[in-house]
């Protein structure tokens, strides 16, 4: 027996983990030669496909030159190139970039940021958040948290929550319309204690890739900015092209006031995210009192080995050809969803290079799972969800082939019948 205990898995009950040795593009590789297509790009973040030589390249030089320094007191060429490689995407108003490691983290960033923006500044009694319901934010507890315990992931550990208030997910104008009204009669009476709104624009990936309008999102913000009320945006999934936009907040009319960032960043290879926020955040912290800085800070905080990485998967993102195929994947979502069989699901849906369909039961997306993995495709259903996120460099064969694999279950009569 394995001594190894993995995560988001029912150890009693889980198949024997599949073994990879390798990658190749949008391929993963088992030990037995296997070929595999990545549907999911393995938890989202390898965006560029597996093995990219580029990035390999980029790492073993700055391996060979600085593997890493502590970021209190000192700074490095890679993280301030990488700073100035992404403002160049971002508003003006989005100007000071805080490191850390990984997505939950720079959720934790986010939130004490924010609540101490309030405090230095002399404002107590903010502290309670406002997400959207089902939203999911990472597993430090102050990122579970924020998401509240409306998240079925987290439910286990509510007692220790600071106070949340979940505006409703909403499926139609009327959902939208009833929300709204819900979450201005709560700030009527209690905005004075909320210190920020968190959610995941567009796309909550944990929940089922559920997607809403930026039209929502719009009136959301500018709900809550009537009452002084911060803005983070966790763009950890949603960010480097996966909604079509760089970010997603782009096919929006608002900024928030903090973005997180993560997954994509390194195109895969390694941990790193970014807390970017704005100035007006920032000058908050500054004072003769040490008290007033953020205290806070990780072992890795801005690792060259990462930074370089990200670098060089930034670079590749806004390439021509990589672009290109991020317009070609939207589009054969559009074409081959449409061409998957009615009768096992409840809902077809995509936005940029996401797709999604709910089909009757999760226990048929769990039996998908597993037909598609013995025809070579990785999937990883979300309860009742089936979806595709892959690399950037998916053919336009291995998509079809997995669309394929989808629809073949869906027809075969065994699962037709249930």
């Amino acid at each position: 027996m394995s001594k190894i205990w993995h995560p988001f898995t029912q150890e009693k009950t889980a198949q024997h983990p599949l073994e990879i040795i390798k990658g190749s593009e949008e391929y993963l590789f088992d030990a037995s030669g296997k070929r595999y297509v990545d549907m999911v790009s393995s938890w989202w973040v390898n965006i560029l496909g597996h093995a990219n030589p580029d990035i390999a390249d980029a790492i073993s030089a700055q391996a060979h030159t600085l593997e890493h320094v502590i970021f209190a007191g000192f700074s490095h060429e890679p993280a301030e190139q990488l700073v100035a490689k992404l403002s160049k995407f971002l508003p003006n108003s989005l100007s000071k970039f805080f490191f850390s490691d990984d997505g939950s983290t720079a959720v934790e960033v986010a939130l004490k940021m924010c609540y101490q923006f309030f405090t230095n500044r002399g404002i107590r009694g903010r502290n309670v958040f406002i997400n959207l319901q089902g939203g999911y934010h990472g597993d430090t507890l102050g990122a579970m948290s924020a998401a509240g315990c409306s998240s079925e992931y987290h439910s286990t550990f509510g007692e220790f929550f600071f106070r949340t208030f979940s505006i409703k997910f909403p499926k139609t104008r009327q959902d939208e319309t009833d929300a709204l009204a819900e979450l201005e009669k709560f700030l009527a009476h209690e905005h004075e204690k909320v210190c920020a709104l968190i959610v995941e624009p567009l796309v909550q990936g944990a929940a089922g890739m559920r997607m809403y309008s930026p039209r929502f999102l719009d009136a959301v913000v500018n709900a809550v900015r009537q009452h002084g009320i911060l803005v983070i945006f966790d763009e950890v999934m949603t960010g480097f092209f996966r909604t079509g936009t760089m970010f997603a907040f782009e096919q929006c009319s608002v900024v928030p006031d903090v973005i997180c960032l993560s997954k994509g960043l390194t195109g895969g290879f390694l941990p790193l995210s970014l807390t970017v926020v704005t100035e007006s955040i920032y000058e908050a912290f500054l004072s003769d009192d040490w008290k007033k800085a953020f205290i806070h800070g990780h072992s890795y905080t801005a690792n060259p080995i990462a930074c370089a990485a990200a670098l060089k998967a930034q670079e590749l993102l806004q390439t021509p050809a990589v672009q290109e195929n991020i317009k070609r994947i939207s589009q054969l979502h559009a074409e081959l969803l449409a061409e998957l069989p009615d009768e096992l699901i409840r809902e077809r849906r995509h936005l940029g290079t996401i797709a999604a369909v709910d089909l009757t039961s999760s226990a048929l997306a769990d039996a998908a799972k597993l037909e598609m993995l013995e025809k070579g495709v990785i999937i990883r259903p979300l309860g009742n969800t089936v979806y595709f996120i892959p690399p950037y460099c998916t053919s336009e064969q291995s998509l079809r082939y997995a669309y394929q694999c989808l629809r073949d279950f869906l027809q075969s009569p065994q699962h037709s019948a249930t």
